[in-house]
Order: structure tokens, then sequence, then C-alpha cells
């Protein structure tokens, strides 16, 4: 992997290219991440096709730009990406919030998208519960109180039988919170409460879709995951069983696996 720091569009990225294959997959980290967060995961995946990994604006060290970073701002700005890359057509994977950013790549750029994958990810936008959810975490940061963000969500993430055994990662994802700038957080959590529901684009998209769930997710629950399949026959679907929110960690091998064959069929 190649890290380098380019200019998409008038934003200042961090990325890593594998720059070798022929069918491309960028792969877009969820909320309080960075492209760190793919380190074993790559591996996996880069015999075989060319992966793209990045800072998404807000986080890692790429760049803060404003109090809100819409899904259409980072959808643009991935575009950027792929046309300074030179790359024409890519398959997007999206965790969690990178879903959402897919979500709207897919609907606002779809000669660039060859297949769109939502790992652990909704079309659906915030409830009103959720919308107050994450008004509490921009308050929590605005307070001076990210540590408590630090101590509970990345734990969260990972199915409860799974949190001991990837203490090593939970502990990484809480220091990647605090190195994380408060105002890219406060950023993306506006970005997340006022996106758009995206159903129906992808009823109508025509493009390769595959849903990858955990059947111990927290954040995604059974109920809603289930509900979301079945209003989307169009897509494929693959369950992690023994994975919470993080089964790119948890179930990396057949997380990849899955994604592989579903990459070499788009």
């Amino acid at each position: 992997m190649v890290e380098k720091f380019i200019m998409a569009g008038d934003s200042a990225l961090h990325i890593c290219d594998s720059e070798v294959g022929e069918k491309c997959v960028v792969l877009l980290h969820g909320y309080l991440e960075n492209m760190l967060v793919w380190e074993e995961f790559v591996p996996l995946l880069y015999k075989d096709v060319r992966v793209i990994t990045l800072d998404i604006p807000g986080h890692g060290i790429s760049v803060v730009r404003g109090e809100i970073h819409s899904m259409d701002y980072l959808a643009d700005t991935l575009a950027a990406v792929l046309e300074k890359l030179g790359i024409a057509k890519a398959t997007i994977v999206g965790h969690s919030m990178g879903g959402y950013i897919a979500l709207a790549f897919a609907e606002r750029h779809p000669e660039l998208t060859e297949a769109l994958v939502l790992l652990h990810s909704t079309p659906y936008a915030d409830s009103d519960e959720k919308k107050k959810n994450r008004q509490r975490e921009i308050n929590l940061i605005k307070s001076g109180k990210k540590e408590l963000l630090a101590h509970t969500a990345p734990e969260a993430g990972f199915a409860v039988e799974n949190r001991n055994r990837f203490r090593t990662e939970i502990e990484d994802l809480q220091q990647t919170i605090y190195l994380t700038e408060d105002a890219g957080i406060i950023a993306l959590l506006n970005g997340m409460i006022e996106r758009k529901a995206q159903s129906e684009m992808l009823h109508a998209l025509g493009k390769p879709i595959l849903f990858i769930l955990g059947r111990k997710d927290g954040y995604i629950v059974p109920e809603i995951a289930e509900k979301m399949v079945a209003e989307h026959p169009e897509a494929e679907v693959v369950w992690l069983e023994n994975s919470g929110h993080m089964g790119f960690i948890e179930e990396s091998k057949a997380c990849a696996a899955a994604l592989l064959d579903f990459v070499s069929r788009a």
C-alpha cells in the first residue's frame, strides 16, 4: 500500500492505494474511525483487487471543512479522488457511516459506481431518537467530555463474546477517538443528522448491491437488519453469524471472502 496526500477537489486527503488490480475496491471507514481500522483487512484483499482507503474528511488526518460535512460533500470528494487516481469505476464499500457516504456516492456518481456494499450500514435516515443521540454526542464534545465516547463507543461495536479477544483493537479505537479533532467529529455528526433516506435510490440504482450484516450487531439490531433485507430483494445478503458491528475485524476472513466473491461477479 502506498500512502500519500492528495488534493481531491479543494479537500486535502490522506489516502492509501495498493495501485495494482483490474478491479478497484474503495473502503470507507465508519464514524470515530480512520483508515487504519482496515490495516489487517486490506491484506486479505489486495492480491485480488486494487484497494483504496482514506481518512474521511473530519477524521484521521484529512481536512476539516466547516461545521457540517454532508454526505453529498463527502461523496463528491470521493469522486474527485477517483478522478485524481484515474479510476473509471470502483466498488464502494462503506462501513456504518461510510455506508451513508457510499449511498450518496452511488446516487450522485452512478457512472463511477461499479457496485455498492453496505457493511453494517443501512439506507435509512436517522430516526428522531437517533438524531437526539447524535446531538447529545455533539454536546459532549463541545463540553470537553470526549473521553465518554472513547470509553463506550468502541467496545459497543463488538459482540459481547468478542470483546476480550479484540481488546487490543478496542483500545486502538479508543486512542483514535482521542486523536480525532473535535471539530471533525461534530462536522460528521451534523452530516449524519441531516442525511436523507436512500431506499428508493437503492431500488432504482440498477447496480450490484451487497449487504454484509452481523447477527450480533448492537447498532443495527436484528429486527432492523431483517426489515432492510426484506425491503431490498435487489441486494445480495451475507450474514456474519458471530459478529457485532465490526465484522471486518471480528470475522475478517469470512467478510473478505464474501466481498471478493461479490466483486468478482459485479
